[in-house]
């Protein structure tokens, strides 16, 4: 017979969930799991094999020590005891997810010979705005290959503006491109030229 418990722990202005629960007899294991927004933060596992071989177990004493281990990993989460992995692993799932980069004007970035692009960089875990983040746009197929670079404010935005360049012939694109030490990522928009 298994049994658990879960329950939501406030800790500051954020809330975890707390998941403990008995794998069964085939898997005498206690297992405990920390999320927020359905992330695994933290995970305590205990076997329970040797007790249930032993003339002590009973449902009832087994039933006390997922109790005792799901007291004990809400208290360590409310004591901070915790905090320096779940703060860890929460950067690596968002390190692990990237960045995503969007033209927040993709109808309006050219107009009187002037590009004009207003970017956004937001990271793919939890769509959050991502600041510092180098942005790069171009336009692929132009005569010369100028560059032109912006960096995200706090909201994750930037503007890039420079004058339309000279296009070449065949296939023509804007790319813009956003590099951070959460990840890269690259957009592009296809162009037609005007036939002479």
């Amino acid at each position: 017979m298994s049994s658990g418990f879960n329950t939501d722990v406030h800790v500051g202005d954020q809330v975890f969930h707390v998941q403990t629960e008995d794998r069964g007899p085939h898997h005498p294991v206690i297992d405990t799991a920390v999320y927020q927004h359905g992330r695994v933060l933290h995970r305590r596992a205990s076997s329970y094999e040797e007790f249930a071989g032993s003339t002590e177990f009973s449902a009832e004493t087994l039933r006390e020590r997922v109790a005792h281990q799901h007291r004990a990993v809400i208290d360590d989460l409310r004591a901070g005891a915790l905090a320096t992995e779940i703060a860890a692993a929460a950067e690596q799932e968002i390190r692990a997810a990237g960045i995503q980069v969007q033209l927040l004007n993709p109808q309006s970035w050219l107009a009187g010979g002037t590009v004009s692009l207003d970017v956004e960089i937001v990271r793919r875990a939890d769509r959050q705005p991502q600041a510092g983040v180098q942005v790069e746009a171009a336009i692929e197929g132009a005569a010369g290959n100028a560059r032109h670079t912006g960096t995200s404010d706090d909201q994750g935005r930037v503007k890039i503006e420079f004058p339309l360049p000279p296009l070449g012939k065949g296939n023509l694109a804007l790319v813009i491109q956003a590099s951070a030490d959460a990840g890269k990522d690259e957009i592009r928009f296809a162009m037609r030229s005007r036939q002479k």
